[in-house]
């Protein structure tokens, strides 16, 4: 059964692993995919941090757009697939990355590992999605 706005929005303010998807540019080849971090507030827009020159940025910044697709197991498999335009990208900012650390990592880990980040994974960006295009359901609802 589809999710409601108000379930699917909700869903997506939890602390989920996202699979993004972008064109991978290339004739023959399909999207890339890889897991990621996310941070999103209700009725607003989807951000996500990376590495400038990551080959998620790089494909991003061609694009001009991407797809998150978010689920979970328990109770219920549900799932929500999100795509839409980049509406804006950034430099990252530390706090940015402290919080997208604590809506995933043990509080007493987030410290620690935002020093980490903030000098080992070289310049990172923060890249701003519009949701667009909504698919979503819960398969144990009936």
């Amino acid at each position: 059964m589809a999710l409601t706005r108000e379930e699917r929005e909700q869903f997506l303010t939890e602390p989920h692993i996202a699979a993004l998807a972008v064109d991978s540019g290339k004739d023959g080849r399909a999207p890339l995919t890889v897991p990621i971090w996310y941070q999103y507030a209700r009725g607003g827009h989807i951000w996500i941090m990376t590495g400038r020159e990551s080959r998620k940025g790089v494909l991003i910044a061609g694009a001009g757009r991407f797809t998150l697709m978010v689920d979970r197991l328990t109770p219920t498999v549900r799932y929500v697939s999100v795509e839409g335009p980049v509406i804006g990208t950034g430099p990252a900012t530390r706090d940015q990355l402290w919080e997208i650390s604590a809506r995933y990592l043990a509080p007493e880990k987030v410290d620690a590992y935002v020093d980490f980040a903030w000098k080992e994974h070289g310049e990172q960006v923060v890249i701003h999605m519009r949701p667009e295009h909504w698919l979503s359901a819960d398969l144990g609802e009936g």
